[in-house]
């Protein structure tokens, strides 16, 4: 496996990872109607446009595929996270996280913070972060709980 920061051409497989994850992976903590309205998300172009422009974006690679990526906001807020369907708890996951808490302290910053999905949850808290508090989203009148989190780094 491999890290790299992502190129702009690399915006159409990283909306491929992002949807197939919602429907293959978190489909076990929200329903149907939750994950149809999450996954439509992607066709926000300005929003993944900014994404790519203004954020850190951290992709990994396996056999020249990209399997997964991170993203850091401000230096100090994981925005975007997934991991190919086939390729969940083989530490990629893992090494983004690393790869983006080194970029924060190397911005100065002493903490890191996410909005993290039910799913995500357990692979978040096992690796240092705590739960600020329960959050409650509404999009298009569909209710998506996730969890405002945060890691003090060392």
């Amino acid at each position: 496996m491999r890290l790299r920061i992502a190129l702009a051409s690399d915006l159409p497989d990283l909306q491929k990872i992002y949807v197939g994850t919602i429907e293959e992976i978190c489909i076990q903590d929200y329903n149907q109607q939750q994950i149809d309205v999450w996954k439509s998300t992607v066709e926000n172009t300005l929003r993944w446009t900014a994404m790519m422009n203004d954020q850190l974006v951290i992709v990994a690679e396996k056999n020249n595929k990209i399997v997964g990526f991170g993203t850091l906001r401000d230096g100090n807020y994981i925005d975007f996270f997934y991991i190919h369907k086939n390729f969940q708890r083989q530490g990629i996951a893992q090494n983004i996280l690393s790869q983006l808490e080194t970029h924060a302290r190397k911005s100065g910053n002493f903490n890191i913070t996410s909005d993290i999905s039910i799913t995500a949850r357990p692979f978040f808290e096992k690796n240092g972060f705590t739960i600020l508090k329960e959050q409650k989203n509404l999009r298009k009148g569909i209710e998506l709980i996730n969890y405002k989190m945060e890691k003090i780094l060392q």
